[in-house]
């Protein structure tokens, strides 16, 4: 069933009215007629199953037929701080932390990345993953769709990430595979949670210092160096095993 993604002022009464792309989405992409469900999820975490009723040139008319609980998003909301990559990596990276279950992601200049955005163009790359990630959540069934912030500089992010419940940071550098273990282990229902990963270059040992003194706690992912790419959706993965309901 097609997912889409509404404002909660486009929920009135019985129906719901979508608006925008998606018109042409359904229409003349999907080629969707009237009579056929939708799943709907506003921006205040409901879910609707609708019908469709009509198909106007700006906006598609839906009914809802019944007013669901919304049981995709994991019990932590999680906050991946990711260190900008090389080409096109940033792109794949939300795409899939989406589909894992990732609340936001952060984008972060940090000393040892190669690519340096003006703000123009970082203006333009945020518009561009903000898509990617609402197709994502889209394509997985996702009840919300996970914001890409605007890109912080390696302090401002420390300072976003400083009131999060629990903060690690993947570095080469850690040991102790048990000790990620217990960490994970530890995280429980309703607690928010940071992830730090390094671009290419990794992490100058001053940012692992910065980190740990706002709480983030240096982790281990294993006896393999990971890549900047693989490095979140490891340890996303390992999160989404540790926090899916029932």
């Amino acid at each position: 069933m097609q997912n889409f993604f509404v404002y909660d002022s486009q929920v009135q009464g019985e129906n719901i009215y979508i608006e925008g792309t998606d018109v042409n989405h359904i229409v003349h992409v999907l080629r969707m007629k009237v009579g056929e469900e939708v799943s709907v999820h506003d921006d205040v975490n409901r879910k609707y199953l609708c019908r469709i009723e009509k198909l106007l040139e700006e906006r598609v008319v839906l009914s809802i037929v019944e007013q669901q609980e919304s049981d995709t998003e994991l019990s932590c909301p999680i906050y991946l701080f990711q260190g900008l990559p090389k080409g096109d990596k940033m792109e794949w990276i939300i795409q899939k932390c989406v589909e894992l279950g990732v609340h936001a992601i952060v984008p972060v200049a940090t000393k040892r990345a190669v690519v340096k955005l003006d703000e123009k163009k970082a203006q333009k790359k945020v518009n561009r993953w903000n898509a990617i990630a609402e197709s994502a959540a889209k394509q997985s069934g996702r009840g919300i769709v996970p914001e890409v912030l605007p890109v912080m500089k390696w302090k401002e992010a420390l300072e976003y990430a400083r009131q999060l419940d629990v903060k690690m940071i993947p570095y080469e550098k850690a040991a102790g595979i048990n000790a990620t273990k217990q960490l994970i282990a530890s995280v429980s229902f309703g607690q928010s949670v940071g992830i730090f990963i390094g671009p290419e270059g990794g992490f100058e040992e001053a940012e692992v210092e910065a980190a740990k003194e706002i709480g983030a706690v240096p982790v281990t992912l294993g006896r393999r160096i990971l890549r900047t790419e693989t490095a979140g959706m490891t340890i996303l993965s390992i999160l989404m095993y540790h926090l899916e309901r029932e």
